[in-house]
């Protein structure tokens, strides 16, 4: 191997290990969002359906509230604004927003949902 190919191997080698180094902190750069589906009383509600809006991309993302009521939704991005409310059986929460300001890795937000079992 001649001295040129042995320094580009090098070269490449330290280039991959920089992107994997910079994925993993892209990675770590991301936030969770979760929470329970529930009624005043703070009983769960099951298979509601909750909404997640992007407010840069204006994409949605669903998720049916597991049996406890919970949702959760990972990888956003901490740059963005995002909305969430829930649904079940016609009736809908109130709108909550989760802020960029909002620095915090795990958000946790309820949603009350004035519905009956």
């Amino acid at each position: 191997m001649s001295r040129k190919s042995f320094v580009l191997l090098v070269l490449f080698a330290m280039m991959g290990s920089a992107l994997a180094a910079f994925a993993a902190d892209e990675q770590d750069n991301t936030r969770a969002l979760s929470g329970q589906v529930i009624t005043p009383n703070n009983d769960p509600l099951p298979n509601a359906v909750v909404y997640l809006k992007n407010q840069k991309t204006l994409g949605v993302k669903t998720f049916i509230a597991e049996a406890d009521g919970g949702y959760r939704f990972g990888g956003l991005s901490p740059n963005v604004d995002y909305q969430i409310y829930a649904e079940y059986q016609g009736k809908r929460s109130d709108t909550k927003t989760l802020s960029s300001f909002d620095s915090r890795k795990k958000v946790v937000i309820h949603l009350k949902i004035d519905a009956e079992k």
